[in-house]
């Protein structure tokens, strides 16, 4: 194959290209961008992907924190874990979405054999109430996370069926 045939396929490439629809996902009222981290922060709350008619919403890992994104319930293993449900109800809210539209969380828990058996019993609860059959895939991973006063965090992927499949950019 030539340079000439080389560099034309991918001109056609590039011009073929089209980049799904994405924006931030935010709830201020809910939560913020946590003040302790570097400006501007390296990362969204989440992010919602629209394609073709299906949206997906990827949640950031979410922990205990409030609107001016400080840590709340320190030391409360039990009232982060129940904070942090509610930090992605408002983001899924925020996007029109419920926890119906959740397939997969992602649990980190900084000690995993002192706090799974709690939070597991936590989470059979909350998924209850959410009144969620089948249940999403989920993951619980014991990790250093990104504050020391955080016991808990979690991310969620969320998918719909939406009226924003156009597939540009937005």
């Amino acid at each position: 194959m030539s340079q000439l045939q080389t560099d034309t396929e991918a001109t056609m490439a590039k011009q073929n290209h089209k980049p799904v629809s994405k924006k931030a996902i935010s709830a201020p009222g809910a939560l913020n961008e946590a003040y302790d981290y570097d400006r501007p922060s390296s990362f969204s709350r989440g992010l919602r992907l629209d394609i073709k008619g299906v949206t997906i919403l990827l949640i950031s890992g979410t922990a205990s924190v409030d609107d001016a994104g400080r840590s709340v319930n320190v030391g409360d293993f039990r009232a982060q874990t129940w904070r942090a449900y509610q930090n992605i109800t408002a983001l899924l809210e925020a996007e029109g979405a419920t926890w119906k539209d959740i397939v997969r969380t992602t649990c980190y828990l900084r000690d995993i054999e002192r706090d799974y058996a709690e939070f597991n019993e936590i989470r059979t609860e909350f998924f209850k109430q959410q009144g969620l059959d089948p249940l999403p895939a989920s993951t619980g991973i014991q990790a250093i996370l990104c504050r020391p006063d955080l016991l808990i965090e979690m991310e969620a992927m969320a998918i719909f069926e939406s009226d924003r499949g156009s597939g540009s950019q937005g």
